[in-house]
């Protein structure tokens, strides 16, 4: 059967509901559960992820890295700079560090 030899759907009924009945009207088919278990996709990209990392990836110096980056990217900051860091901060639109200012 091709896809133009399908049936049209069921003329619409007295409430405008038209094609196969629902689950609140008389007849209905019941519906199934779709449940799609993406476990062993995950697993999968996962050893991906550390495959692209390589075997001298360092979890521990990568994180100390990223912090020593942030001290940096907020470091030096002139008095307009460090009110709207701190603005930021207080909105929670960026994590408080150190002592709630951006080195100096």
């Amino acid at each position: 059967m091709s896809p133009h030899d399908r049936a049209l759907p069921d003329e619409p009924d007295e409430s405008g509901a038209a094609g196969r009945p629902t689950a609140d009207r008389p007849g209905a088919h019941p519906s199934a559960d779709l449940t799609i278990d993406l476990t062993a996709h995950e697993m999968l990209r996962r050893a991906h992820v550390l495959d692209a990392l390589g075997p001298d990836w360092d979890p521990v110096t990568a994180l100390r890295d990223e912090e020593a980056a942030y001290e940096l990217l907020y470091s030096g900051l002139d008095a307009e700079q460090q009110r709207m860091y701190d603005e930021l901060v207080a909105a929670g639109v960026l994590p408080r560090r150190g002592g709630g200012h951006a080195a100096a």
